[in-house]
């Protein structure tokens, strides 16, 4: 995967974390213990300092980076779905920030809390713990449920596995030219999408 340091400032990963080689982290970046960095992320720790903490996973093609001297921060078992980006913001403990969302400078996701996809969130927002946050810019929609909550922390279980996974077997392989009989498939645990009961 490339890493760059600059200015002296190297990026951490913790040996239980999983970078996948396609993602790009410079400089102050810190993945810390069972993270998921999925392929062609770009963490930019050039400006600012960069954190994923316990069990965080930022998903494909996600961005994250911030000012000089702010951090950008992703608290234990924070879900960055494909394709978010993330400047100069704290997405809290638990929550969820939804694929293609934007969460700008100075702005909190507070814990358990849900940014449903495609939403803007403004510089400066302070989102309530386990609120749904819709549109753009982003507004509390509504308080979330308990089995909302729960939902959530299945989906961020089935990273952590996967963090386990791609450690144990993730490889670089030529692809077969043909599908073989009884082709196996793979273990996608047992989350289900919200649509489906």
């Amino acid at each position: 995967m490339p890493i760059y340091r600059i200015e002296g400032v190297t990026p951490v990963i913790d040996p239980s974390a999983y970078v996948h080689p396609t993602a790009v982290l410079i400089g102050d970046v810190i993945v810390g213990p069972g993270c998921y960095v999925g392929p062609n992320a770009s963490l930019r720790g050039d400006f600012g300092r960069l954190v994923l903490e316990e069990g965080a996973n930022v998903q494909d093609n996600c961005v994250m980076h911030g000012f000089p001297g702010t951090d950008t921060v992703v608290e234990v078992d924070g879900h960055i779905g494909h394709g978010a980006i993330l400047h100069g913001c704290r997405v809290g403990r638990n929550a969820l920030v939804g694929m293609n969302a934007v969460v700008m400078d100075g702005a909190h996701i507070g814990p358990e809390s849900i940014v449903a996809a495609n939403a803007f969130v403004k510089a400066g927002f302070d989102c309530p713990p386990r609120a749904m946050l819709v549109g753009s810019p982003a507004q509390v929609r509504r308080t979330l449920s308990a089995e909302e909550v729960r939902w959530k922390a299945e989906g961020t279980a089935e990273y952590h596995r996967l963090t386990r996974r791609c450690l144990e077997s993730m490889e670089l392989c030529e692809a077969q030219t043909e599908v073989e009989p009884n082709r196996p498939r793979c273990d996608g645990g047992t989350a289900k999408p919200k649509y489906q009961s």
